[in-house]
């Protein structure tokens, strides 16, 4: 990620959140008419000029919706103006300046930074005249553009570049890609507690109440000589429960979050244990089989009913049991609250990304599974029965920074083998080698046998 940094503020429903998504090339913030929307700070990388740059979407300053969260969007914003090295000032060209535009201005003109004052929504240039009233703020320079329509936006990045420092020289030397990982979770398991206590920053909105969290929020972290992106997403509620269209946007965010990332922190409930929404939230996981491990969140609240090793071993081996088919996925308890345990979050996370480097050679592997074959072999089907003629692990297609063990079965008709063998199978191919919190991918190539038609 660029250390150059871009703040985007403004009051609510200027089009900040839709500037965002076209400096950052795709749709990240929830672009909707209600006012308040986005209350996280989000970034991303535009990579539309000279040089890459990051760009901050922030919650609208003066919000009246939400009253309980105005203070908590105005240190969101106070912390992304004090982290960044530009500001643009976005103001809407259709409704002209009002008295919370003319506040704003006159907060920002206490700034010490490099500030562009964007004109947005003119979409015709019969708007042109509109802006005019808002030279009266004495911003320079003043650009016009529409964000929807992607007018102007070229000319707005070519005067960021002209503004920015120029960048680090050793900024673009890291030689590993960011760890994108996604902390997933139904709503108010944690997942923004659990980011705030790794940053130590209250860089995500923490609130009781349900929902707080409405877009998959990006951050930026590094640990160590690591980098990582860490994704708090919205907390995916069942689709009977979604309230209004932007939940709905928020749990398909959440979802597309869970398939973008390299690897998934499904956090669950300690005090609550492992209910039907987690099922359904560990199965989107596996469908798209992401690596994953597993955070049971709150420990602290039922530490004293497992204060000796046998309750404690049974409790865990209850959440295990109650997500069996994430049966690869590690599982840890911490508290985000107390700060218990954090460091062992990372440790499996490594520990994940160390295992996708194992191999198992082709000699042991086409050995393991004859030993299988023979120990138990596959039912006949039709009078046929599934035959594995060779085996072999590939290099992993594309560069991952956690890639995927895949194993290739040349065989004689892959419809004769059914899923319980097939799960047989992984499970003896998993014992020589376990590739703890990783999904095994299984394909199959057929091919006839020596002296077959």
């Amino acid at each position: 990620m660029s250390s150059r940094t871009v703040a985007i503020v403004g009051r609510p429903n200027v089009g900040k959140s839709a500037l965002f998504n076209r400096l950052a090339g795709r749709r990240i913030s929830i672009v909707h008419d209600m006012p308040g929307v986005t209350r996280d700070r989000i970034s991303a990388e535009c990579k539309l000029g000279r040089d890459p740059f990051n760009v901050f979407d922030t919650g609208g300053i003066g919000a009246t919706v939400d009253a309980d969260f105005t203070d908590q969007v105005q240190a969101e914003v106070d912390i992304a103006v004090e982290t960044s090295d530009l500001l643009l000032f976005i103001v809407d060209a259709h409704e002209g300046l009002t008295p919370v535009d003319q506040e704003l201005a006159r907060r920002l003109r206490r700034i010490d930074k490099p500030l562009i004052l964007v004109i947005n929504k003119v979409d015709d240039p019969k708007h042109v005249p509109h802006a005019a009233e808002f030279s009266r703020l004495g911003f320079d320079p003043m650009l016009l553009i529409s964000a929807e329509h992607n007018r102007g936006i070229g000319d707005l990045v070519d005067r960021v570049d002209a503004l920015l420092p120029a960048p680090d020289e050793g900024s673009g030397d890291e030689s590993q890609a960011p760890v994108k990982v996604a902390i997933v979770g139904r709503p108010n398991v944690g997942k923004s507690s659990i980011t705030n206590a790794i940053l130590q920053d209250d860089r995500t909105l923490v609130s009781p109440i349900s929902g707080t969290t409405r877009d998959a929020v990006d951050i930026p972290y590094r640990r160590g000589d690591q980098n990582f992106i860490l994704i708090d997403t919205a907390g995916i509620r069942p689709r009977g429960k979604v309230n209004h269209s932007v939940e709905v946007f928020s749990v398909m965010r959440s979802e597309s979050s869970i398939r973008r990332a390299d690897i998934c922190c499904l956090v669950i409930d300690a005090s609550m244990g492992v209910t039907a929404q987690d099922k359904k939230i560990a199965g989107l996981i596996q469908e798209a089989k992401r690596p994953c491990v597993i955070a049971v969140n709150k420990w602290d609240l039922i530490e004293e009913k497992t204060d000796n090793k046998e309750a404690l071993r049974d409790t865990v081996t209850e959440f295990q049991e109650s997500l069996f088919f994430l049966s690869y996925a590690p599982l840890m308890l911490l508290s985000a609250k107390t700060g218990a345990s954090l460091d062992r979050l990372f440790k499996r996370i490594e520990d994940v990304r160390e295992a996708s480097r194992k191999r198992i050679s082709t000699g042991a592997l086409n050995r393991l599974i004859a030993s299988a074959l023979t120990q138990q072999p596959p039912a006949m089907r039709s009078g046929k029965r599934f035959k594995i003629l060779y085996a072999t692990q590939p290099e992993p297609e594309r560069a991952s920074p956690i890639p995927l063990p895949e194993i290739v079965l040349f065989c004689n008709n892959a419809s004769l083998l059914d899923e319980h063998y097939r799960r047989f199978l992984e499970a003896r191919i998993r014992e020589e080698q376990p590739w703890e919190g990783l999904p095994m991918i299984i394909r199959f190539r057929e091919k006839e046998e020596r002296g077959g038609k």
